[in-house]
């Protein structure tokens, strides 16, 4: 529509200011280094204006495996592979149960203190997607 075709001569035009201003620039210069990085991914920075389904950042993907990135260093020293496969068993439990809106320690105290005790044909209730929180009261 109208507003697509407006954003996209905006972006051409921030195109050719950008090239513009970056033959101003000296080399090695901060903002030349900025400008620099923007040109080279021009049609990727410039991607979510042809498709809406493309969001303007990546800021919620970001988020989601921060606490991935950040814990990576720690991982090394979980003492051995069992441990360390283990660690990733927990961690992937914990982030299936946010996923699926439940608080992951009211899901891993329910499941765990329900197992020793659980049915064998109806251990499949204590699956992730089929997990409900206990009643109060």
């Amino acid at each position: 529509g109208h507003s697509g075709l407006h954003r996209s001569l905006l972006a051409r035009r921030l195109f050719r200011q950008s090239l513009a201003q970056r033959d101003l620039v000296p080399e090695g210069l901060a903002t030349a280094k900025a400008l620099d990085y923007s040109l080279k991914r021009w049609v990727a920075l410039t991607r979510y204006l042809d498709d809406g389904v493309v969001p303007i950042d990546n800021n919620p993907v970001e988020n989601t495996i921060r606490s991935w990135a950040l814990g990576r260093s720690n991982w090394l020293f979980a003492g051995s592979l069992r441990s360390g496969k283990r660690a990733a068993a927990i961690m992937s439990l914990i982030q299936s149960a946010w996923w699926n809106g439940h608080d992951p320690y009211a899901f891993l105290k329910d499941v765990l203190t329900r197992l020793p005790t659980q049915r064998a044909s109806e251990i499949d209730h204590l699956l992730l997607h089929n997990w409900h929180p206990p009643k109060l009261g």
